[in-house]
Formats: structure tokens, sequence, C-alpha cells
């Protein structure tokens, strides 16, 4: 395998961000990405697995149960990556000031 053959990193985590960026939370019109939902992101191109550490904007968040579900589903197809791990956490809290200036923006707080 040539180095041109090589998977490339920042190419799948390009993808997996765009992938990340088509979930909603449901209560605030803003993606999981921009509103700063997501703590740490590693990919694996060689093993073309993804692993996304994320919370929500609260513990008691009615998507509890199903948000991790969905932010697979959107990896595994709009990336194309074949495994995907979600690991919801809860520290540190997530807060406003994690969003991004596209989401506050977009939410009229700046």
């Amino acid at each position: 395998m040539s180095s041109t053959d090589l998977p490339d990193v920042g190419e799948m985590e390009s993808r997996v961000i765009a992938a990340l960026k088509t979930v909603y939370d449901p209560e605030i019109p803003v993606d999981i990405y921009e509103l700063g939902l997501v703590y740490h992101l590693n990919v694996d191109p060689m093993a073309n697995h993804a692993d996304i550490q994320m919370t929500l904007t609260a513990p008691g968040c009615p998507v509890a149960g199903s948000m991790p579900e969905w932010v697979e589903n959107a990896v595994r197809h709009n990336a194309g990556v074949e495994s995907v791990n979600i690991e919801l956490v809860w520290e540190p809290p997530w807060t406003p000031d994690m969003m991004s200036m596209r989401a506050k923006l977009e939410l009229n707080m700046v």
C-alpha cells in the first residue's frame, strides 16, 4: 500500500462531522455539533470506526434514550462508517457557552 492509499483521518473526520450536523435536538432548531453536545470525536479510518463522546442539554432530556441511536444511524448512513461507539456523558455539564458562534447567531443569542 502506498502512502496515497492510506486512509485519511481528516477526510473521515469531516464526513463524520457533516453527519453529526444532520442530527438536531428536537427542542432547539440547531444541530448537535453546533450546539456543542459532541465533546470528543476519534476516528479510525483503517477500522472504519468512530468513537463519539457526547452529552445532552440536560440529564432529564426526553430524548436521552433515543439520541445516541440517532447519532449512530446518522454517522453510519451519512458518513459511511462501519462501526460507531457512542458514549453519553454528563461531565462537564452542557451550558449554552459550549455553543458555536453559528448556533448562537441562529438562536439570536449574540
